[in-house]
């Protein structure tokens, strides 16, 4: 059964379809996207509403037949990937656009897709825990909700870090949850923005893992350089039970719901943030099983020793994502220089949230008053904003 975000936006999809408008939702990749469909037919289609996948790596002939039925209203629900945005893709009466896992679609994004409908409502949804303080300047521009109690039946995941002298008890713990018919995620560290060693450590680990570690069990590699189809193959058959022991970058971080995996390796988990590293353990304890995490780290100072500690003590990512800013502060917060968000000089994201709220709430009252900054009070303002951002925005 569809349960958190999911159940909402479908629910908010019902609403919008018996209101007498279609829906769209946009998820990162095919497989998370396929997977939202199973979940919206299973509810919508016995109420008589219709949903379609639309991904980019569905036949010429279907894609055809796909747009013509949505044009002409037939199709209620549009589930898929980036193909949505693409000039074809045209809606009749489009009323709602949810992006799944925001932060991997950039505001451009939402607006194209917004620009598909008259006016629609928007509803952006993620599973990254973002401190409220963030949230505020990530999206600014949007009301914030927030859904903070486990589904029923999620067993509380057990957390432990262990230092490289462990690493045999770690092998035979795996060993003992695949004989007893489970499966285990090995997560890979990223070596810096290095795409080649990243690959190179997979492969490695990769192989270490099949010849000597786990021999007699099945196991395989993921990596982002694979191509989208080779992806969504491995993660089908990891779903299927085919796999016993999935090894992987973070390519596996968001959404891939697989009930029997009950056990989570992050290898140098030191080289995580805290966020990635409770996005990565979501990926466990999704059945009915028990699950674990295992953190296994090197090195020895402060600052690692505490953020292992913030891991095996707590489940809540809200927790989690505010001692993650509070030790990393805002630049390295899952990457926010690619939001293009600014570096603040003085201000720090995590002790001066009062004084951003008031600068926020004044923003609001000017943006009413004078949106495009043409009175002449603003005219300073206009050319202070217009010199940080010239390559970015057009006022």
């Amino acid at each position: 059964m569809a349960h958190g975000k999911t159940i909402v936006s479908i629910i908010a999809a019902y609403k919008a379809v018996t209101s007498g408008y279609q829906m769209t939702i946009m998820a990162p990749t095919a497989i998370l996207a396929s997977q939202h469909m199973e979940e919206y037919k299973k509810v919508l289609e016995p109420l008589g509403i219709t949903c379609e996948l639309l991904t980019s790596g569905i036949t010429k002939k279907k894609k055809e037949a796909i747009l013509e039925r949505l044009a002409n209203g037939e199709i209620d629900v549009l589930i898929g990937t980036h193909a949505i945005l693409e000039e074809n893709v045209v809606f009749q009466n489009l009323g709602l656009v949810v992006t799944d896992e925001q932060h991997r679609f950039g505001v451009r994004q939402r607006k194209i897709i917004s620009e598909k409908g008259k006016n629609p409502d928007v509803l952006v949804m993620t599973a990254t825990p973002i401190p409220r303080t963030l949230a505020l300047i990530l999206y600014g521009d949007l009301d914030i909700s927030i859904i903070d109690e486990l589904p029923p039946n999620r067993k509380k995941i057990d957390t432990f870090a262990v230092t490289k002298g462990l690493e045999q008890r770690v092998n035979n713990f795996i060993k003992k949850q695949v004989d007893e018919g489970r499966q285990a995620y090995i997560v890979c560290p990223l070596v810096e923005e290095n795409e080649e060693l990243n690959l190179k450590s997979v492969l490695e680990l990769a192989e270490k893992y099949k010849t000597e570690v786990f021999p007699e069990y099945q196991v395989e590699y993921l990596h982002g350089k694979m191509k989208a189809k080779e992806k969504d193959a491995i993660m089908e058959e990891f779903k299927n039970g085919k796999i016993d022991i999935l090894i992987a970058t973070t390519v596996i971080e968001v959404g891939v719901n697989v009930p029997n995996a009950s056990i989570m390796v992050i290898e140098n988990a030191e080289r995580f943030g805290l966020a990635q590293l409770h996005q990565l353990r979501g990926r466990v304890g999704r059945g009915e099983y028990q699950s674990y995490c295992i953190l296994k780290y090197q090195g020895n100072s402060e600052i690692i020793r505490k953020r292992m500690k913030v891991m095996s003590e707590t489940n809540d990512g809200f927790v989690i994502s505010e001692k993650d800013l509070e030790l990393r502060g805002s630049g390295e917060f899952f990457g926010t220089k690619q939001h293009g968000l600014p570096e603040f000089k003085i201000a720090n994201l995590f002790e001066d949230m009062e004084v951003l709220k008031m600068v926020q709430s004044l923003v609001v009252k000017i943006l009413d008053k004078d949106p495009k900054l043409e009175q002449e009070e603003n005219k300073l303002l206009k050319h202070m904003v217009k010199e940080k951002f010239q390559d970015r925005i057009e006022i």
